[in-house]
This record gives structure tokens, C-alpha cells and sequence, in this order.
């Protein structure tokens, strides 16, 4: 982070100093800010730390305690007791940290990228980073730092110097996206894509799609929108709204040495021209000749080969996504080739593991629908892809599908019609609604699926060695709230 004088940070969070200079700190009181933090754990000195609420702690607890360590001020809502150091008092702890990273963003010439969508925000994102940062100084969000705390966070953390910043935005209720992109003000607006994903705060698709579309409220006259050609309502909703106009995109003239962002012929719509990409014929980014292999994937883009070392349709869906935004910085199709089969793979996203003798989909970070389905078909593709894994077994660990509200059965049933159709072989059920999932998956099956039901991966983790066996090819995947990285860590520790 650029330094920035207190004087400075009171004004743009409209914040009363209510404590001064600390006791034996006379004459040495500090100016400046250097770095932001709302984790006393990692406080540095000359850091801001920004006091906010939570569930589980209040960061007005630790106030004394940073300023102890050397914190130059305490951004607070309340009475600190103990406290002795200056701390600037807001209404609002975390709208104060989301109004500095605007303000952070306006001062400085950054090119910020933001990414949306249901499923692939962090992949694309990661992909982009990896690419772009060949040629320019890029700065990404750390893991998935894509809500109202962790996006202020992705743009404070930028450097001075730092030419590209690539930032998620990530909702759960209505209106959220739009909060985020005015902090973010982006040049470059995606949407990955748009599917039943947190029904709970949702409802509905048609909610989720103005949701994701809602990203372009932050893009300034010369921004360019990106959105995924291939989901038709997306489209649709995207030519119909307000927001999203008839003109071609004008150039964006970035900082420094970076190329000129090129305008294009654009999809007319009411609000903002965007472009697409797709597999679809009128994709503006489009990729042909596309093979899915057991861990890897090509496909050609303007004539170009690529070779992505990830497994399954949905990255390649993210690499297209990747690939729309690089072309606006001047890459060629030859560089981006080139750059993105250096790629490794995300952590608990499709993640391949050889585990002694067997072969595991790590996908556990997250799951809804849509990325179920995609990590079905990497599953069969694990198999088909190879004659010597034509008579291993396929086994899908099955972790709930969080956040679907009134739907949570019937798409945990739709699941298990899914799983059957992947030709899984065993199905295990971990926690009450993936027990849908088995019941259907073993009534659609015309193979003689398994199934095994278990409350959660406590007891999963105690029982695997009676039904794994040597040479499975497993699909590890389920929300977050399941914590089946549990099971993957077992796996290791016992058969790798």
C-alpha cells in the first residue's frame, strides 16, 4: 500500500480523532499509514487496523492490544477501553475500510479487473494472474477474498507500482455485487457464468443473472464488459438491461506503459455494448476443436492450439474467460498458448492427486449445481481417457450442496440422476440431503451403483478403508461447510 497520512485517512472515513498521542510515545507519534489490517494476528507496525464485528470476535477487543505492537491507529464504532494510541471513530467499521479502498483505487492508475459468476471466479482469476504477470506488475486477491472485507483488502494490498489489479466479486443476497464493483470501479467487467447457486438468499435464477449483471453499475464510461456467450438467459437479460449501449466500446487509455485496451464491435443492448465468449458460433472468444482428456484439456482459439493442464469443460469455460481479458491488454493468442501451460492447478479445484494407488479429484472447495456437474464429467473423463482405467472403479464422495433453500431436495435428487448418468460406481453420502442423492443415484443407475450414507466426515473419515479400494478414481466434492478437505488429508496420510 501507498503511505497515507492520518490527516488524510480521517478525512476520506469522515472520522472524529477521539484518543491522541499514547503515553511514552512523546515526539514519536506516527504520521503516516503504511498497510491495513483487520487481523491483530499479523499487525505490522505503522499499519491501520480497522476494528470490525464478526460472529465469532469483534476486533474492538484487540484494539489495545495492536496499538501495543505498534499499529498507527485503530479505525473503531465505539467506546475502546484501554486503548492507548489514536483511533479514528466511524459509524461503520467495515463501510469505512470499503470507502478507503475506493478512495485507495481513485488514487492510484491502476487497471482493475473484476471477475463474477456462479462457479470459475477463482480459477479465471488465477489464470489471468498467471498470465498477465509475464509482461505486467499484477496483483491478485489472496485465496477467496471476494466479499465486502475481502475485496477493500485486494485493493489496499496493491502497490504503488503495481499495473493490473485482479479482483473477485462474490454475493449471496441481492445487492451485493453492486457495493462491491462501485469500491472496485473495474475496467474490465466479467461474468464467468450464472447458475442456481446460494437459491437461499436468491430465489431464483433470474435473480442470480441481474445479480452477476449488476457488476457493470461500477464501470466507467470507457470499461469493457465480458460475459459468457454460451448461457442464453445471461444473454438475453444482458441485451434488455439498463446498465448493460448501443455505441462501440471506446479504447481505455491505461497507465504507464501498459497497450492501449482495444474497443471492439459489441453486442448492441439497451445500457452497455459487452462482448462474449463461448463455444457458441457467435462467441466473440470462441474455442473449437475442443478434446477433454483425464487431466488436462485442448482447444484452439483464432487458429491457435492451447493446451490447458486442467481437467473438464467448466476450465475451459474459465480459460476462455481468461483469454477475453488478455486480449484486451494486447496479448496474442501465441503468448497467452504459451503462458497458460505453465499453469498449476488452484487448490481443492479440480485438483488431480495420485494418492499411492489412487486417483483423486480434490474439489472440495466449494460445490453448487453446476460446478457438480462439471466435476462429474472430469470424473468420467478420469476414466475414459485411458485404456489401463477402463476397469477402475468410480467413486464420488458426496458432500451437501449449501445454501439452495426451498430447493435443496429436489436439486440434490436432480444430483443423483446426474451421478448415475457419469457411470459412478459408489456413491458416498455425507450429511441429510446428499442421502437424496444416493437414493436417486441407486434407483437411476443401470450399472448396480452403491451407495453408503454418512452424517458427516467425521465418521466418513473413520470408515473409508471399509469401502475404498486399490486403484479407485475418487470425486472429492461438496460446500465448504462439509470440510471434506478432512478426508483428502486422511487419504494421504494412510495410502500415500
Amino acid at each position: 500500500m501507498k503511505a497515507l497520512s492520518i490527516e488524510n485517512l480521517a478525512r476520506i472515513l469522515g472520522a472524529a480523532v477521539v484518543s491522541g498521542l499514547a503515553p511514552g510515545r512523546a515526539g514519536a507519534q506516527v504520521s503516516h499509514i503504511i498497510g491495513v489490517s483487520t487481523d491483530s494476528r499479523t499487525i505490522q507496525a505503522g499499519d491501520c487496523f480497522f476494528a470490525l464485528p464478526g460472529e465469532n470476535f469483534d476486533g474492538h477487543d484487540y484494539v489495545a492490544q495492536v496499538l501495543q505492537k505498534g499499529a498507527a491507529c485503530a479505525v473503531v464504532s465505539r467506546t475502546v477501553d484501554g486503548a492507548a494510541g489514536l483511533l479514528l471513530r466511524v459509524p461503520d467499521t467495515i463501510q469505512a475500510l470499503g470507502d478507503l479502498a475506493r478512495e485507495y483505487r481513485r488514487m492510484n492508475a491502476f487497471n482493475v479487473v473484476a471477475i463474477t459468476g456462479s462457479v470459475g471466479k477463482t480459477t479465471t482469476r488465477q489464470i489471468v494472474h498467471h498470465v498477465l504477470s509475464r509482461r505486467f506488475r499484477t496483483h491478485q486477491a489472496q485465496k477467496s477474498f471476494n466479499n465486502n472485507i475481502g475485496l477493500p483488502l485486494t485493493l489496499l494490498g496493491a502497490r504503488p507500482e503495481d499495473e493490473v489489479i485482479i479482483a473477485e466479486l462474490g454475493a449471496n443476497h441481492p445487492g451485493e455485487i453492486a457495493g462491491l464493483t462501485r469500491i472496485a470501479q473495474p475496467d474490465i467487467a466479467v461474468v464467468t457464468n450464472a447458475h442456481p447457486a446460494h437459491l437461499e438468499g436468491f430465489g431464483d435464477l433470474a435473480t442470480i443473472i441481474r445479480e452477476k449483471l449488476s457488476i457493470a453499475e461500477g464501470l466507467s464510461d470507457t470499461g469493457t464488459f465480458i460475459i459468457n456467450g454460451d448461457i442464453e438467459p445471461l444473454v438475453v437479460a444482458a441485451r434488455r438491461s439498463p446498465m448493460v449501449c448501443v455505441e462501440d466500446v471506446p479504447p481505455l487509455r491505461p497507465p504507464g506503459n501498459l497497450p492501449v485496451i482495444r474497443g471492439r464491435d459489441a453486442l448492441a443492448t439497451r445500457g452497455r455494448p459487452f462482448r462474449t465468449f463461448g463455444k457458441s458460433p457467435g462467441a466473440d472468444y470462441r474455442a473449437e476443436q475442443i478434446v477433454c482428456s483425464g487431466t488436462s484439456s485442448t482447444f484452439a482459439v483464432r487458429g491457435t492450439q492451447v493446451h490447458l493442464p486442467l481437467p473438464g469443460p467448466g476450465n475451459i469455460e474459465n480459460a476462455l474467460a481468461a483469454w477475453a481479458i488478455c486480449d484486451q491488454f494486447g496479448l496474442t493468442t501465441d503468448d497467452f498458448a504459451q503462458a497458460i501451460e505453465g499453469l498449476s492447478a488452484v487448490s481443492m479445484r479440480a485438483e488431480t492427486l495420485q494418492i499411492g494407488s489412487l486417483t483423486v479429484l480434490n474439489d472440495c472447495y466449494n460445490a453448487n449445481p453446476a460446478s457438480m456437474r462439471n466435476a462429474l464429467a472430469m470424473l468420467a473423463n478420469l476414466r475414459s481417457c485411458s485404456d489401463s482405467n477402463h476397469n477402475r472403479r468410480l467413486v464420488f464422495i458426496c458432500g451437501q450442496m449449501a445454501e439452495l433453500g426451498p430447493q435443496t431436495q429436489s436439486l440434490h435428487a436432480e444430483l443423483g440422476v446426474e451421478a448415475a448418468e457419469a457411470g459412478v460406481d459408489l456413491l458416498v453420502a455425507v450429511g441429510e440431503a446428499p442421502k437424496t442423492t444416493a437414493q436417486v443415484a441407486r434407483e437411476a443407475s443401470q450399472r448396480g451403483l452403491r451407495t453408503m450414507c454418512f452424517d458427516d466426515t467425521h465418521s466418513l473419515c473413520e470408515h473409508m478403508q471399509e469401502f475404498l479400494r486399490e486403484d479407485d478414481i475418487i470425486l472429492v466434492k461438496g460446500s465448504r461447510t462439509a470440510r471434506l478437505e478432512r478426508l483428502v488429508q486422511e487419504l494421504t496420510k494412510d495410502y500415500g
